[in-house]
């Protein structure tokens, strides 16, 4: 064999082994994968209670919000539109101050896509790159809201803190 036939099979080879590597990483989720979230939640955040709800997966889409109270006033909302794509499912989430003051744009929302999901697992990652979000059912009626930021250095990985902690309100 020439050089250049072991050159274009080893290249052939290599592009082969490449792109049957990333068929195998590549999973597009479902709604399905994050429909542990239906449900009313209730946890403590910064020093005042804290309250979610998630609808159950119906017409490509998942609805939720949270509500944060400090003392005894509402702090903050957080409104969430998880979206059925080709991709996999997307959240677009919204923010407001009390008086549905928005913190975003009005054309505007905090977008996360879908990276994997596992059992009672679901990874996203806003569009921007810079935050990850992990939404867990822990126990059957514990759901967690991790924050992952990407730690800089030589070896460059996702730390992960729980940001809600909730417990389901039946």
């Amino acid at each position: 064999m020439t050089r250049i036939t072991k050159f274009l099979l080893l290249t052939v080879f290599s592009a082969f082994i490449a792109v049957q590597s990333n068929a195998q990483t590549t999973k597009t989720g479902t709604l399905n994968d994050i429909s542990f979230l239906n449900g009313r939640w209730k946890g403590t955040y910064n020093g005042g209670p804290i309250e979610a709800s998630w609808t159950a997966p119906e017409g490509n889409n998942i609805a939720g919000f949270i509500r944060m109270i400090k003392d005894n006033q509402p702090a903050l909302y957080e409104l969430f539109a998880f979206e059925q794509t080709e991709k996999g499912p997307v959240a677009h989430v919204k923010h407001f101050k009390p008086g549905m003051i928005a913190l975003e744009e009005k054309e505007v929302s905090d977008t996360y896509n879908f990276i994997e999901a596992k059992k009672n697992q679901a990874l996203f990652e806003k569009d921007d790159s810079t935050v990850r979000i992990i939404y867990e059912l822990r126990k059957q009626n514990q759901l967690v809201i991790q924050r992952g930021k990407l730690e800089e250095g030589a070896s460059p990985k996702w730390t992960f803190i729980d940001l809600f902690i909730f417990n389901r309100i039946p």
